[in-house]
């Protein structure tokens, strides 16, 4: 069983669907197959004894989920909702739960049909079967929206956000449902006496067991400290939390989420997470799923003679959620495709709606034939979601007008909105000391949106991302709270001492939680969902007390290239090496210009920083002539595509030559704060000369382009041997250890003239001069020589 679940989900990947999707598919597979074979089929390959057993292990994992639901649920988040996410969460819950009472009459129809062929009388006409009905109906399952959005990377647009949050303020109110109001359906009034007792052992886990607990934790506040014996007595205290439930009269499940929602919040529950998610949620808890499967019928529903009735029940079913999320966003403005996805996403269902669905079952409030159908409703529902809002909603096709994503393109009075993206509070200081650079007396505000970047772990992911939909929340988490959570006070403190010194600049800050070798398309939605012109990242290596730059991580840099690659902005990539805070002193920065799109919006990007009272920009055009101007050869021999490329590089040469003839005339009436020079350069190994020339006047701030647009064969094949090619030609030199300077170094790609595609391309060096294949390891020797 656990086998074929995990076989249906890889082969449904490329389809971004849950494992929820996968589970029940393959349960209702294998229960297909069977019952072609037969009765006896069935009976040998799952006879009593097996049944029992898979049953008691099913549970086993159920308790560890829902389990692993209390820990991620916040109550604080949903007190403290604004008043529309509540509102959309209490008509999505309620308004389906009376409009899912015509699709049950229409199941009713064909059942009743059904049962007096086989002789039996009808018993599913009761309140309580159109209760249990319709309550599936209205439960939206909220780590499986999670999952999805993370898959869809959807999880920090509006769209996303605003699913999270309604679906949390959803999955409570359905547990809340599912302990208190549930019982008294199925055992009438003797629930009463259960409940009050569960209510005690409600307000005793709040007020005796969660002081207890945090003390203990408070102890050990490492989470490596806790050893698996240690851990053991968490996982006895659970499932005596859910026998003591049963033994009250209520669902055992009922104790396992009242113990989950005892247990402090913060690194400890990650640690309970992180031990627990693979045992119980992929191991014990597919069980469950599967056995939702094998009760399915699916083959006497596509025997039954009434399947008309049946589609429009099921049509019903998966519309009414639909439509009233659909209307209830409407009225508050939202755009008809997002509400239409928000529709989809909040239809998607989880555990809690199979445990209900067993529980009607077992208590004979639901007919074995009705099971079926609402199995199958809840798998398409949650099947259809993926790839229905791939066609429907794309973020990208709301920002296809706004094409000018660039620093060069924006006025100097227009709001400039970057987005910056950290990784630790060391990032924070130095991407807030390049934003005072930009946030000059003289020129527009800031808006910046800062972006901690955490790699995904297991089911963390959908709460954390919830609950910052509020940025006070950062402040209501407890002492326990993980590195990561003390790390986003941190930053977010920086943030906020930027905006209190530099008034009239806004910052918001977040964090993107995403598995890194996708994480770029993440910042790719935030950035367009913020309007953003520039992204700025921090390189992969940080400047070491012995004066070098050491490598912080690996993946950072893997991560850097993925986002230069197919940005929808600008990109800076800021190399730090202790850059100093306008604050503290004044900064001398040079623009080194070669030519380009890149070294225009660097240019630009440098511009802007001269509107600040202490700062002074040495700009500094490199020329290259003689052998570094030799262009390499071509190998289109269309004549059409020559005479393009002929006409392109003197559309390029005429707008640089434009931008740096702007800049010394203003540079004229600003002798004080603007400089301008020129450096000719006659081969490639006069670059780290010149470079080494420049740097001996010790300025504190390199602003350069990435390369594009250069047709130069040395600049190219130089980038072909560079380290790393994020950098660029000149970045990479100057950011080098080997090159001995101390100055940081922002290295700005324009948007507009496509990604950079980082590898190194030994195929075309024999078209290139020959002596460029000693340049790397020559330059290298002239910069150490200087």
């Amino acid at each position: 069983m656990v086998f074929s679940s995990r076989l249906v989900y890889y082969l449904l990947r490329p389809l971004s669907q849950p494992h929820l999707v996968s589970d029940l598919l393959a349960g209702i597979v294998l229960s297909s197959l069977l019952q072609l074979g037969g009765d006896g089929i069935l009976r040998d390959i799952f006879p009593i004894k097996i049944i029992l057993a898979i049953a008691t292990i099913a549970q086993v994992g159920l308790i560890f989920y829902v389990f692993l639901t209390g820990l991620e649920m916040n109550l604080d988040f949903v007190l403290r909702a604004p008043k529309k996410p509540t509102i959309i969460a209490i008509c999505s819950t309620l308004v389906p739960m009376m409009l899912g009472t015509f699709s049950y009459s229409l199941v009713t129809i064909v059942d009743k049909k059904l049962l007096k062929k086989s002789g039996e009388t009808y018993q599913y006409n009761r309140p309580q079967c159109y209760f249990m009905w319709s309550m599936v109906l209205s439960i939206t399952g909220f780590p499986v929206l999670a999952n999805i959005l993370v898959d869809l990377k959807l999880l920090y647009t509006r769209l996303g956000k605003l699913a999270l949050t309604v679906a949390t303020h959803n999955d409570f109110y359905n547990w809340l449902m599912f302990a208190m109001v549930v019982p008294f359906f199925v055992n009438g009034y003797r629930a009463v006496y259960s409940m009050l007792c569960v209510i005690a052992f409600i307000l005793l886990s709040h007020f005796v067991l969660r002081p207890l607990l945090e003390k203990i934790v408070a102890k050990k506040p490492n989470k490596h400290e806790w050893t698996n014996y240690q851990l053991s007595f968490v996982i006895m205290g659970l499932f005596a939390c859910t026998g003591l439930t049963d033994i009250l009269g209520a669902n055992p499940l009922v104790g396992a989420l009242i113990y989950g929602l005892a247990i402090p919040r913060g690194s400890f529950a990650e640690l309970l997470i992180e031990r627990s998610d693979d045992f119980g949620s992929r191991y014990l808890a597919p069980l469950f799923f599967v056995s939702c499967g094998l009760r399915t019928n699916l083959v006497k529903v596509l025997q039954h003679a009434e399947g008309c009735l049946v589609v429009i029940a099921v049509i019903l079913s998966i519309c009414t959620k639909i439509v009233t999320t659909f209307a209830v966003t409407r009225y508050y403005g939202m755009p008809f495709r997002e509400s239409l996805a928000f529709g989809l996403l909040m239809n998607t269902k989880g555990i809690l709606s199979l445990i209900v669905l067993n529980i009607a079952w077992d208590k004979q409030l639901m007919s074995g034939y009705a099971f079926s159908i609402m199995t199958l409703t809840i798998l398409i529902m949650t099947f259809m979601v993926s790839p229905i809002i791939n066609v429907i909603y794309r973020p990208k096709r709301a920002y296809r007008m706004n094409m000018l994503r660039t620093i060069q393109n924006l006025g100097f009075q227009t709001e400039v909105r970057i987005m910056v993206c950290v990784h630790n509070p060391r990032h924070a200081t130095g991407m807030v000391n390049i934003l005072e650079a930009l946030s000059g007396v003289c020129v527009s505000s800031l808006r910046v949106t800062a972006a901690q970047l955490i790699e995904l772990k297991g089911r963390v992911t959908g709460l954390v991302s919830a609950q910052l939909e509020h940025q006070s929340s950062i402040q209501h988490f407890s002492h326990s709270q993980s590195q990561s959570l003390e790390d986003m006070e941190t930053i977010a403190n920086h943030f906020q001492f930027f905006t209190q010194v530099h008034s009239g600049n806004h910052a918001d800050t977040c964090m993107i939680m995403s598995p890194f070798n996708t994480i770029n398309r993440d910042i790719y939605n935030l950035a367009m969902e913020k309007q953003a012109s520039l992204v700025l990242l921090p390189f992969h290596k940080h400047w070491s007390s012995e004066g070098n730059l050491e490598v912080t991580n690996e993946v950072f840099s893997e991560i850097n290239q993925n986002v230069m690659k197919d940005a929808p902005c600008s990109v800076g990539l800021f190399v730090d090496r202790s850059l100093n805070s306008l604050l503290k002193a004044n900064l001398h920065i040079v623009m080194l210009f070669i030519g380009g799109p890149d070294d225009r919006e660097a240019l630009a990007i440098a511009w802007r920083m001269t509107g600040h009272q202490r700062i002074r920009l040495t700009m500094v055009r490199i020329i290259l002539c003689g052998e570094a101007a030799l262009e390499g050869h071509k190998k289109e021999s269309s004549h059409g595509e020559l005479l393009s490329a002929v006409l392109d590089k003197n559309k390029e040469r005429e707008l640089d030559d434009s931008c740096v003839s702007n800049f010394r005339i203003m540079g004229v009436n600003n002798k004080d704060t603007m400089k301008y020079e020129e450096r000719q350069v006659e081969s490639g190994y006069g670059i780290p000369r010149v470079l080494n020339e420049i740097d001996q006047k010790g300025y504190d701030l390199y602003v350069l382009g990435q390369g594009k647009g250069r047709h130069s064969s040395v600049l190219s094949e130089m980038l072909n041997w560079s380290d790393f090619p994020e950098l660029g030609v000149i970045g990479d030199l100057v950011a080098s250890n080997s090159f001995g300077s101390s100055s940081s170094v922002l290295v700005v790609q324009q948007y507009g003239y496509g990604g950079m595609e980082f590898g190194r391309n030994h195929d075309n060096n024999s078209s290139c001069h020959p002596s460029i294949h000693k340049l790397p390891s020559m330059a290298r020797s002239l910069s150490r020589m200087f």
